[in-house]
C-alpha cells in the first residue's frame, strides 16, 4: 500500500479523494491506494502542479497484519498489480466507483485467505472453503457472500479466462426483509427540524421525490424543471435517466433556498464553490434533524425513499407509477411496499374482537 499523510485540509481532502482507487482507511487515519510502481508513477503525474508531493523518504515498511485485518497474510505484489488492472477494466467498462471498490476489496481478502494462492491455480473448492470458513464463520451476510462469488468469478473469466463450477459455488438465499417506514407525521418533524433552508431543502426533496442519496448530490440546477414541474433524475442506478413529478410546494422552497445560496453547478454544493455536496456532511444533516425532532429510531436517508412509496401506495397510487418513479427495472422491488402499507391492513377486524 502506498499512504498519503497530510494535516487536515478541506481541499486538498476532496483533491485525494478523486484519484481512482484510493481509499481511507479508519483504523489507521490515512488514505491509500494498493502499492505499484505504475501507480506511484500516475500518482506523482495526478498532483504534479497541484501540490508538492514528498516522496524523499518514501520506503518500504512493516505495519502488522492485525492492524489491517488480524488473520490474514499480506497481499502479494504480483497479485496486486493484478487486481489493480481488472479494476483499470471495470473502470473502462463504466462501473460505477461503489462496485470498483466493492470487488477490489473482495478480491484483496480473498486472495489474503488463500494466502496469495497462485491465480492460475484457484479452484471452485477454494471459494467454496472460503465461503465456509470466512464469511460464514464470521456471520457475514448473503448480500456480502454474494459480492464475493460475482468479484471472483468476474475476476478470474475476465484475467485469466478461467470459470468456476457453477453447482459448488450456490448462490445464498437473500434475506426478505422490509423497508422501513416513518409515518407521515414522522417525517413532516424531521423536515422541519432544521431552520437552515439548505439542509430543510435537502432532506425534504428526498422524501418529496423519492431519492437516493447519490441522485440527490448529483442533481444539477437544469435538472428542475418547474414549469413541467417535473425533476430529471440523470444516470443514476443501472445507467438510466429518469423523471420525477416535484409538487409547487417543493419548487417554492428550492426558488428560496436557490436566491439565499444561489450555487452555481450542482444544485447543493459543498463548501467549495461549484462543487458537489458531500454524502458524509448529508448524513450528518439528517443525524442532527432526528435529534432536533427527538426521534430515536435509527433512521437512515433511505427512510425517507421509502416512506414516499409506502405513503403513494398508501394514497391510491398505481404500483407501476410508482416503480416508474422510483426507477426500479423489477416489478418485484416495488411490490415490497405492498407488505408495509397500513391502509388495507387497518380495515381487517381481528376475530378476536368478537370474543
Amino acid at each position: 500500500m502506498v499512504f498519503l499523510e497530510f494535516p487536515y485540509d478541506f481541499e486538498l481532502k476532496e483533491l485525494v479523494k478523486t484519484f481512482p482507487g484510493m481509499d481511507w482507511n479508519k483504523k489507521l487515519k490515512v488514505w491509500y491506494i494498493p502499492y505499484s510502481d505504475q501507480r506511484l508513477t500516475e500518482l506523482i503525474q495526478f498532483f504534479k502542479g497541484k501540490v508538492w508531493l514528498d516522496y524523499s523518504q518514501f520506503k518500504k515498511v512493516s505495519i502488522p497484519v492485525e492492524k489491517i485485518r488480524n488473520d490474514l497474510s499480506p497481499l502479494d505484489s504480483g497479485i496486486g498489480e493484478e487486481i489493480i488492472k481488472f479494476e483499470q477494466w471495470m473502470r473502462n467498462k463504466r462501473y460505477s466507483e461503489s462496485s470498483i471498490k466493492t470487488y477490489r476489496d473482495a478480491l484483496s481478502v480473498f486472495f489474503r485467505f488463500l494466502e496469495n494462492k497462485p491465480i492460475t491455480e484457484v479452484e471452485s473448492s477454494d471459494l467454496e472453503k472460503f465461503n465456509t470458513e470466512y464469511i460464514i464463520a464470521k456471520r457475514y451476510s448473503s448480500s456480502y457472500q454474494n459480492q464475493f462469488v460475482n468479484a471472483v468469478k468476474l475476476f478470474l473469466v475476465n484475467s485469466h479466462n478461467k470459470k468456476l463450477n457453477p453447482e459448488i459455488i450456490s448462490r445464498p438465499k437473500k434475506e426478505k426483509l422490509l423497508p422501513n417506514v416513518l409515518s407521515k407525521e414522522e417525517v413532516k418533524m424531521i423536515l422541519e427540524a432544521h431552520k437552515n433552508i439548505k439542509h430543510k431543502a435537502m432532506l425534504s426533496l428526498i422524501y418529496a421525490c423519492g431519492l437516493r442519496r447519490s441522485e440527490l448530490l448529483n442533481l444539477k440546477i437544469k435538472d428542475v424543471d418547474s414549469k413541467r414541474r417535473l425533476l430529471i433524475v440523470r444516470q443514476s442506478k443501472g445507467k438510466k435517466d429518469r423523471i420525477v413529478p416535484i409538487s409547487d410546494k417543493i419548487i417554492e422552497l428550492l426558488r428560496k433556498y436557490y436566491k439565499e445560496f444561489i450555487p452555481k453547478c450542482y444544485l447543493f454544493e459543498g463548501k467549495i464553490m461549484g462543487g458537489m455536496y458531500s454524502e458524509k456532511s448529508l448524513e450528518s444533516v439528517l443525524k442532527q434533524a432526528l435529534t432536533k425532532s427527538g426521534i430515536s429510531k435509527p433512521v437512515t436517508l433511505h427512510w425517507l425513499r421509502h416512506s414516499y412509496a409506502t405513503h403513494l401506495l398508501e394514497s391510491g397510487t398505481d404500483l407501476r407509477f410508482i416503480q416508474e418513479i422510483l426507477g426500479h427495472k423489477s416489478s418485484k422491488t416495488t411490490e415490497i411496499y405492498t407488505h408495509v402499507s397500513t391502509k388495507s391492513l387497518q380495515n381487517i377486524k381481528s376475530p378476536f374482537d368478537d370474543l
